[in-house]
């Protein structure tokens, strides 16, 4: 590894399983100082004694929480340099018309107050360094309008206008905001196909590299250089590390019924 984070503070939601864990290892190996935010306290103390990082417990869901989760970093290492909003709870597959105003409430909390509510506590630290970056995890689930999840579609394209909105607002600060559409076996695709099997080797076929990525791999490397110095010029993107899934869609044709 390089030392390409070396001194930084960053913060990485939902950092238990899946892609936000595979982030924060790489930041860790590059030598960040790493945040482990998680809302599972097992998985989330198991990552943060995997990578020598710090866990705190963090609902997303809850403003509060998520203010305080920047606080413990500040007071922790005297910053907050990278912040990675990944975390996404347990969503419900279903058509539109059986969606309640309770999920979608839920996914907004989630997939879009959450975050904004971090970068919100983590800009004013950020502004006064004149060095700052924020990744988001977004969804091609939104950009191809996949079935069965609405509450996670919507709530990660306002994301995205979220990220490209704050990137036009701040980038005289030094602060670059940007979004990965990641095509990865994270935790919650096993989720989905756990629900779905006969899919996933369907997604597999569907992508034209022919695999659905791995998130150490093919997905972290990419949050590594969004959150380096390498991104100063870099800013309201989105990057679809996907393997090539969204030139031409994805087929996602759940049996919903």
């Amino acid at each position: 590894m390089t030392g390409r984070l070396e001194g930084r503070v960053a913060v990485v939601t939902g950092a238990g399983d899946g892609i936000g864990r595979e982030v924060a290892r790489r930041f860790a190996e590059e030598g960040a100082r790493v945040l482990v935010a998680e809302i599972n306290e097992e998985s989330g103390q198991a990552t943060a004694e995997q990578i020598g990082g710090r866990f705190v417990r963090v609902d997303v869901n809850d403003r509060e929480q998520v203010e305080a989760m920047v606080a413990t970093a500040v007071d922790s290492w005297g910053s907050i340099d990278i912040l990675v909003n990944n975390a996404w709870g347990r969503g419900n597959v279903g058509r539109v018309e059986a969606k309640t105003d309770e999920m979608l409430d839920n996914g907004f909390a989630m997939g879009f107050y959450g975050p904004f509510w971090a970068m919100r506590a983590a800009f004013p630290h950020m502004k006064d360094r004149g060095w700052g970056r924020v990744v988001n995890m977004v969804s091609l689930n939104g950009v191809n309008a996949h079935m069965g999840t609405l509450e996670y579609n919507a709530a990660k394209e306002a994301l995205r206008t979220l990220t490209r909105t704050a990137a036009r607002e701040w980038a005289p600060t030094g602060v670059v905001v940007n979004a990965i559409a990641p095509g990865a076996k994270s935790a919650a695709f096993r989720r989905v196909m756990g629900e779905h099997p006969e899919l996933e080797r369907t997604a597999d076929r569907a992508n034209p590299m022919g695999r659905v990525g791995d998130a150490y791999a093919d997905i972290a490397p990419v949050a590594l250089f969004l959150a380096s110095e390498d991104c100063r010029y870099v800013t309201g993107n989105t990057l679809f590390a996907d393997g090539g899934g969204h030139i031409n869609g994805v087929s996602w044709q759940p049996d919903l019924d």
